[in-house]
C-alpha cells in the first residue's frame, strides 16, 4: 500500500498507477456523463486555482449539499489539496440545523447539486439574514454554476504543489455533523490522517478483480465518503447513481463488480426475490424453494461438507445465477453498514455466490472499526468481522465497545464538552454499541448502549436483536420494539403493504384501504403468529406481548429515519405518544 500523506495523494497515485478513458461517471439526461483521469484532475485543479481567486486560503471551511454525481468529488479534491475543509450537508436537513451548521463550521463558500437545494438554501439564509451565495452543479439560469470558479481557475498563474505541500496529516479535512436528535449536531473533526489510515487499513477489502463500482449510499455519509476513497485507491471506476429512484435500472447498465449498501435495501432485494419465487409454479417453484432453503442453511465456506457444496453447485447454476444477473450479472461483492445485518440474509447471499461484508463503525471513527473479509477463512456469520489491525479495541465492564486508534477523530468541533465525555481517562473512544470479541477474535455487536432499556421489573432489553429477528418476516416492512419502565416489551409495525395485501386475498379477506386492512381481526391474529414464533428463543422479559400495526412506512423526509435508514427513535416515540400510552393502558 502506497505511503499516502494527504488525501490528494490518492489522485497522484491515481494517475501513476491507474489512468483511464473513464475514472468516474453520473448520470446525465442523455445517459451516462463519463470523465477520463485527465479530466478529473484537470477540473479538480481548476477548480482548486478558481477557489484561491475568490480568496479562499487553507484553513476554510466550504459546505457541499447533493446528491451522489463527480462534481462532488471535484469540489471535495479541489478543497483537500489545499487544506480547505468540506462540510457535508444532507439535503434532508431541516432549515434549523442548516443554518446551524453552515454558521457553527463558519462556511465561506455553499455547493449544491440543483435547482431545488439552491432555493432550499436561499429560504434558509434569507431567514437567518445570512450571506452566503449557492453555486449549483446543474446549470440554472440567474444562478452561479461551479463551473465559473472552474473557468476562473483557468486563467490563473498558480503552482498548487506549493498550497499541498503546505497540508499536514492532522489539518482538518472534513467536518461532519450528526443528525442532532438529541439536540443541537455536533461536527465531527477528521483529519486527512484520520481517513488514509482507514483507507489503508481497509485496503484488503477491494482487490484488482474490481474493476467498476456503483455508488448510491449518501457521499454526505462517512461511510460511503471513505469507501469512494477505497474504491481510487485501487483504480475502481466509480458511477454515481444520485438516487434511489432508478436503481435498478442503473445496476442493469452499469453491471458493477461491488457496491456498498444498509441492510434494509438487502432486505427489500430478498423479499423481492421471494415474492417472485411464490409466483412460480410446478416443478420451478419447488426448485427455487429448495435452493433457498440450503442458502439460508449455508455456513462459513470451510464449513459446508462435500455433499451441500455438491447440492449448492447445483442450486447455483439452476436459481441463484439469476439472483446474480438481476444484480448486473457481475457482482461479486457487497459491503453492508448502517444498521445491523440479518444473518440469514449473509448466508443466503453467500450461497448465491454474492459475498455480503457486514461491517461496523461510526462517524467518528472514520468509520470502519471491524468488517468481514471476503476470503473464505476470514468470515464469522452473526458478526461485524475481524477488528482493522491498526486499531485497538477493548470491552468495558458494562460491555461497551472501547476503541483506539489513527482513524478516530479528535472530538467536536467548538464542543469541549461533548469531546470529553466521548472519551475514556486513557484516551479511548466511546462507542456507545454493546459487543463482545469471539476466541476468534472476531467483533459482535448486540445493541445500542443508549438504545438498551429496562422493562419496570429491571430487566435490560435490547431492542435492535429482537427488531431483526421480527424483520425475518415477509409481512414486516419495519419495526421498533418498546418498553421503557413497562412491563414488558411492545412493538410498533409498518407492515409489508404489498405482500400484506396478497395474503389478504389469498384468504378471502375483504378490505377497504390499509386503515381497514391492519384493523381485520384475521391481520392481527396472523401477525400475533408471526411474533410467537420469532420469540421462540427469547427471554420472558423480552418476549413482545403486544404491538400495534401503522399505515405509513417511516422515512427519512418525515424525520423518522436518518440517512442511513436508521430508526430515530424519539421522533418515532413522539410521533405515535397516543398509540404507546393506548398499548400499555390496560397493563393495570
Amino acid at each position: 500500500m502506497n505511503n499516502f500523506k494527504i488525501l490528494f495523494d490518492l489522485i497522484k497515485n491515481y494517475e501513476k498507477q491507474f489512468t483511464k478513458e473513464i475514472m468516474v461517471a453520473g448520470r446525465s439526461k442523455d445517459g451516462w456523463r463519463t470523465f477520463s483521469t485527465n479530466e478529473f484532475v484537470d477540473i479538480v485543479n481548476n477548480l482548486s486555482k478558481g477557489l484561491i481567486a475568490k480568496g479562499i486560503k487553507k484553513g476554510d471551511r466550504i459546505a457541499l449539499m447533493s446528491g451522489n454525481r463527480p462534481e462532488w468529488n471535484f469540489i471535495d479534491f479541489a478543497c483537500n489539496q489545499l487544506g480547505v475543509a468540506t462540510v457535508p450537508l444532507y439535503p434532508t436537513l431541516s432549515n434549523q440545523d442548516l443554518v446551524f451548521i453552515l454558521d457553527n463550521a463558519e462556511v465561506k463558500m455553499l455547493f449544491v447539486s440543483n435547482e431545488e437545494l439552491a432555493k432550499k438554501a436561499d429560504n434558509a439564509l434569507k431567514e437567518n439574514n445570512m450571506n452566503l451565495e449557492a453555486y449549483t452543479f446543474d446549470e440554472i439560469s440567474g444562478r452561479p454554476n461551479y463551473r465559473e470558479v472552474m473557468d476562473l481557475g483557468k486563467s490563473q498563474d498558480i503552482d498548487l504543489e506549493t498550497f499541498r505541500s503546505a497540508v499536514q496529516p492532522d489539518d482538518l479535512l472534513t467536518l461532519i455533523y450528526t443528525s442532532g436528535t438529541t439536540g443541537k449536531p455536533k461536527g465531527v473533526f477528521l483529519s486527512h490522517k484520520n481517513i488514509i489510515s482507514n483507507v489503508e487499513a481497509s485496503n484488503h477489502l477491494v482487490t484488482e478483480e474490481f474493476q467498476k463500482a456503483l455508488s448510491f449510499l449518501p457521499l454526505c455519509h462517512i461511510f460511503e465518503r471513505m469507501v469512494v476513497y477505497l474504491y481510487l485507491s485501487r483504480g475502481v471506476q466509480i458511477y454515481y447513481a444520485e438516487n434511489l429512484d432508478n436503481i435498478v435500472v442503473d445496476i442493469n447498465e452499469v453491471k458493477p463488480d461491488l457496491f456498498t449498501t444498509v441492510p434494509r435495501v438487502l432486505e427489500k432485494v430478498y423479499d423481492k426475490v421471494v415474492e417472485k419465487g411464490k409466483n412460480l409454479t410446478g416443478i420451478k417453484k419447488s426448485l427455487f424453494f429448495w435452493a433457498l432453503d440450503l442458502g439460508l442453511r449455508y455456513q462459513e465456506p470451510q464449513k459446508n461438507s462435500g455433499m451441500y457444496n455438491f447440492k449448492l453447485g447445483i442450486a447455483r447454476k439452476l436459481i441463484f445465477s439469476k439472483w446474480k444477473e438481476a444484480l448486473g450479472g457481475n457482482i461479486k461483492l457487497i459491503i453492508s453498514g448502517g444498521a445491523a445485518l440479518q444473518e440469514r440474509l449473509a448466508r443466503v447471499f453467500w450461497a448465491a455466490g454474492i459475498k455480503v461484508l457486514e461491517g461496523y463503525g461510526l462517524t467518528e471513527t472514520s468509520p470502519v472499526i471491524a468488517v468481514n473479509s471476503w476470503k473464505d477463512e476470514d468470515v464469522k456469520f452473526g458478526t461485524v468481522g475481524r477488528v482493522l489491525n491498526n486499531l485497538d479495541v477493548k470491552i468495558a465492564s458494562d460491555g461497551e465497545i472501547l476503541v483506539k486508534g489513527p482513524s478516530i477523530t479528535k472530538g467536536y468541533y467548538n464542543n469541549d464538552e461533548a469531546t470529553k465525555e466521548a472519551f475514556t481517562e486513557d484516551g479511548y473512544f466511546h462507542t456507545g454499541d454493546i459487543g463482545e470479541l469471539t476466541p476468534d477474535g472476531f467483533l459482535r455487536i448486540t445493541d445500542r448502549k443508549k438504545e438498551m432499556f429496562k422493562t419496570a421489573g429491571g430487566k435490560y432489553v435490547a431492542p435492535q436483536v429482537i427488531e431483526n429477528k421480527l424483520m425475518e418476516s415477509t409481512l414486516i416492512a419495519q419495526v421498533m420494539v418498546i418498553g421503557e419502565n413497562q412491563r414488558f416489551p411492545a412493538a410498533l409495525i409498518v407492515p409489508a403493504y404489498e405482500e400484506l395485501e396478497k395474503y389478504a386475498k389469498h384468504k378471502g379477506i375483504a378490505f377497504n384501504g390499509k386503515e381497514d386492512l391492519i384493523e381485520k381481526p384475521e391481520i392481527l391474529a396472523k401477525y400475533e403468529q408471526v411474533i410467537s414464533q420469532a420469540m421462540a428463543n427469547f427471554g420472558h422479559w423480552e418476549q413482545v406481548k403486544k404491538f400495534k400495526l401503522l399505515p405509513k412506512e417511516w422515512s427519512i423526509d418525515a424525520g423518522e429515519l436518518t440517512p442511513k435508514l436508521s430508526l430515530k427513535r424519539k421522533v418515532i416515540l413522539q410521533k405515535n405518544e397516543d398509540i404507546v400510552k393506548s398499548i400499555y393502558a390496560e397493563q393495570g
